[in-house]
């Protein structure tokens, strides 16, 4: 964990974002892997650490996000601003494939920030494909 984060504001987003990833909704409790704090606008460019833009992330979306803030959209060809959890709804945004392993994209903010954050990697597929067997995903709100 970041120890620049202040116990007050690790205990606020951890409840908020109910121990899973608010890009990928990868649950710590599945994976087994600690969620990680993620800057929404990276500190290098700016971002405040405030519960506005810090939010829980598995350590792929973290990873592949790393400074990234914005990405281009594979349909359209267009730069948008990637998903930012804190302003914006998830299901707008994202819906599961049927079978509940594939995150797909609804908008141009979807679409991209699925590529740009390698959300449907073959590894994770096969981990929700165990979770969805173990009725342990997708999760419900």
């Amino acid at each position: 964990m970041s120890n620049y984060i202040p116990v007050e504001l690790r205990n606020q987003i951890e409840i908020s974002d109910r121990g899973r990833c608010c890009y990928c909704l990868t649950q710590a409790v599945n994976s087994g892997i600690v969620l990680s704090f993620d800057h929404i606008l990276p500190r290098s460019k700016g971002g405040k650490t405030v519960f506005e833009n810090v939010c829980l992330a598995c350590r792929a979306c973290n990873e592949f996000k790393s400074d990234t803030t914005e990405s281009t959209d594979p349909l359209t060809a267009t730069t948008v601003p990637l998903f930012n959890p804190r302003c914006q709804n998830w299901n707008d945004h994202f819906t599961w494939s049927e079978d509940g392993t594939t995150v797909e994209g609804l908008t141009v903010v979807g679409r991209s920030t699925i590529l740009a954050l390698q959300m449907n990697r073959a590894i994770i597929r096969v981990a929700r494909k165990r979770w969805v067997s173990s009725g342990w995903h997708p999760p419900k709100d």
